[in-house]
């Protein structure tokens, strides 16, 4: 960056708390925010001189945050806009609702008012048991695994949660000369004991954060990763929830034998 970058301003999708730490590391600060189109932009921002890693910071002067009883974040202001326009209906539709906008994602706040996203209400599972379950967090975790690619949290309507996990090349490659295993293709590890014993302590470490509940009970290996033209991953390297379901539906159903 030149050495003369001190700062940035980051929003639009989470940063990311390692991301940030780097960043921290290297001398730049980063002020993270959250805010959406009905907002007029940016709602929240990370406080000058008092940074929380994590967190997407404090409500800006003259905007209102908390959190519904199902953890959608609702956001209220003169900053947030009254209506949508819709000329099938002959004028706008409301926007809000008690005067409070339902922005659609899931978050916290913290004691000393820093709010922390964690999800989108769309993508949230409730389990067979009526148990909500934010599948982002537990994704991100897992993924900074050197050995884990991709992972695809399940449970919507099931009795437990579970995942789907796909092998990072590069990082299998490292391990397999690390514990003198002999060159053989991903498809042929997805039983190895030992490789499985280090992802069950991923698994492990990714469930501290969580309730019973929540933890991931089972998980599976798959073979291949999921791919852009394969239709697992949108452009954006967003998971194409649908089509890893219909695509892995035996090794899904296979996480779930009594169901």
């Amino acid at each position: 960056m030149g050495g003369r970058v001190r700062y940035a301003i980051c929003g639009g999708s989470p940063l990311g708390r390692d991301l940030s730490a780097f960043y921290t590391g290297a001398g730049i600060e980063i002020f993270e925010g959250y805010g959406l189109t009905e907002t007029t932009a940016a709602s929240t921002v990370t406080p000058p001189l008092r940074p929380r890693l994590g967190t997407v910071g404090w409500p800006l002067p003259g905007t209102r945050i908390r959190i519904a009883a199902d953890g959608e974040i609702l956001v209220a202001g003169e900053h947030v806009l009254r209506g949508y326009w819709d000329p099938r209906a002959g004028g706008v539709l409301p926007a809000e609702r008690d005067g409070w906008l339902a922005t659609g994602d899931i978050g916290e706040l913290d004691d000393e008012g820093y709010l922390t996203i964690t999800g989108r209400k769309k993508k949230m599972l409730i389990t067979a048991g009526g148990k909500s379950v934010a599948p982002a967090p537990l994704e991100n975790w897992l993924r900074s695994h050197p050995l884990i690619s991709q992972c695809m949290i399940l449970g919507d309507r099931r009795p437990y949660v579970s995942a789907l996990i796909t092998l990072d090349p590069d990082g299998i490659t490292h391990w397999r000369r690390m514990n003198g295993k002999h060159p053989v293709p991903a498809e042929l590890l997805v039983d190895d004991e030992e490789l499985r014993a280090v992802l069950q302590r991923a698994v492990d470490e990714a469930n501290k954060m969580l309730s019973r509940p929540e933890s991931i009970r089972r998980f599976t290996v798959l073979p291949v990763d999921f791919r852009e033209d394969a239709g697992h991953l949108t452009p954006s390297m967003k998971l194409r929830r649908d089509a890893i379901l219909r695509d892995f539906a035996e090794e899904v159903e296979g996480l779930y034998p009594s169901s």
